[in-house]
């Protein structure tokens, strides 16, 4: 699975299955996978949720280094998250380690266990199908699917474009600043200044943006054109009915072997 780039809009033209699907399919899929995870916190459910998730991820267009940066603060975090629960999380059964606050049990393991799987369950669909949408395409989709406000959607892709802009913008602030003999002392002091001079920036590039944007007519309110229709097909419905899939199985595995854990209520396990 490779890219692309287009030599007509200059975007990244990712292949592979599920790349070429519309990003509010995408979109939709994620938070179809990931939020009915949140119910429930047990091992079977998101172990197995993040099995049937693994072929989505296969299917993505994401090169192998390209998974790995984009997810890597998910595989910091799971671990992280489990030693926190096993240490500090509520205790059950056999106690393995006690030391002044922190107590290691079997239930605290279990739980710690569900926790770093279910980080990974719900993370990984959701960071790598969104990695693959082009801000334009989800705002077109937004603006003529969901009738969402053109002016809104309009603000908010231009936002989002400028927001590369702003590490451009910090490299260029540090340059500058150890030309003139300012930037080997006093970091702290340095970084605050570099961050009120970004914001300053910020706010001026915005300001000229949205004068220039409202000359050439973006603001105004009757009913405006796309260059681009969104558009919907089969693969979009079903890329959802996989997505709706996914969960399902997960959480009825967890109610059949007894695992279910609502995390506002009640376990039925056991």
């Amino acid at each position: 699975m490779t890219d692309l780039l287009s030599h007509d809009t200059g975007r990244v033209v990712r292949t592979g299955p599920i790349a070429p699907r519309s990003a509010l399919a995408k979109l939709a899929a994620a938070l179809l996978i990931s939020v009915p995870l949140i119910l429930s916190i047990d091992v079977l459910s998101a172990s197995v949720a993040l099995l049937l998730s693994v072929p989505l991820l296969l299917m993505s267009g994401l090169r192998p280094r390209e998974f790995w940066l984009r997810t890597a603060v998910l595989w910091i975090a799971a671990p992280l998250s489990a030693v926190t629960i096993a240490l500090y999380g509520a205790t059950s059964g056999t106690i393995y380690f006690e030391w002044l606050v922190m107590r290691v049990s079997e239930g605290s393991l279990s739980l710690a266990a569900a926790t770093a799987l279910r980080v990974l369950a719900i993370g990984l669909p959701a960071v790598v199908l969104f990695s693959t949408v082009d801000p334009t395409d989800l705002a077109d989709d937004l603006a003529q699917r969901l009738r969402l406000p053109a002016r809104f959607v309009i603000g908010a892709l231009a936002g989002l474009r400028m927001l590369g802009l702003l590490a451009d913008d910090w490299r260029a602030l540090a340059l500058a600043r150890r030309a003139r003999g300012v930037a080997d002392e006093g970091r702290i002091r340095r970084g605050l200044g570099m961050a009120f001079a970004l914001f300053v920036l910020a706010i001026r590039r915005g300001s000229s943006l949205a004068t220039a944007m409202e000359a050439r007519g973006f603001g105004g309110r009757a009913r405006r054109t796309w260059a681009r229709p969104s558009r919907w097909d089969r693969g979009d419905t079903i890329l959802l009915l996989v997505a709706v899939m996914i969960p399902t199985a997960a959480l009825s595995a967890a109610v059949v072997f007894g695992t279910w854990n609502f995390i506002l209520g009640p376990s039925v396990a056991g």
